[in-house]
């Protein structure tokens, strides 16, 4: 799935639009994630970014998130297996107009990688030098990559490995967008 990158101006009501969306996503689980979080550049406000709500959910096995996807494909997700990764599960829900993504689910038994994103988040949220150098990063990658997400996602990996390390933070096991 090859979709155009288009940034916008960063909208208030994204953590509004998670908060509603993780409920739904709560009463598709048997067993309660031990987190449901925000992540990626909507939950940093002030940020541009594609208008897709990351979501990311730890379970402690992938089988918990195994068993809540029927429900989530009935609460309008699609279910995405062709990302051979061993700890994720990977969902998107489309807008049913126009058929772009709005959310995206991902749901991690590697509390690792988990940790990984909500650190990255936190320093961006917390550190405004860092997260202009993350904008400027994005806005020249969305112009150089306009038609190829993969490509967009993988030229930001160096910058996010350096904050995740900067601060600490463990090495990276996956990719981080599909």
């Amino acid at each position: 799935m090859n979709e155009r990158i288009a940034l916008v101006d960063a909208d208030p009501e994204w953590s509004s639009h998670f908060l509603r969306e993780r409920e739904r996503i709560l009463a598709c689980f048997q067993q309660a994630p031990e987190l449901i979080e925000h992540m990626g550049s909507t939950a940093v406000p002030g940020l541009a970014a594609k208008p897709i709500i990351d979501i990311i959910a730890l379970v402690n096995n992938l089988d918990a998130g195994q068993m809540a996807v029927p429900a989530l494909v009935g609460a309008g997700y699609v279910h995405r297996d062709d990302f051979p990764m061993p700890d994720r599960i990977f969902l998107m829900k489309l807008d049913p107009v126009s058929g772009a993504r709005t959310h995206q689910l991902h749901i991690h038994a590697n509390e690792v990688e988990v940790a990984r994103h909500l650190l990255f988040r936190d320093r961006l949220r917390r550190d405004p030098e860092c997260r202009a150098a993350y904008s400027a990063l994005k806005q020249d990658l969305a112009v150089r990559f306009a038609e190829d997400r993969q490509a967009y996602s993988q030229h930001k990996t160096a910058f996010i490995d350096a904050v995740v390390a900067q601060d600490g933070g463990p090495a990276r096991a996956q990719s981080w967008n599909p």
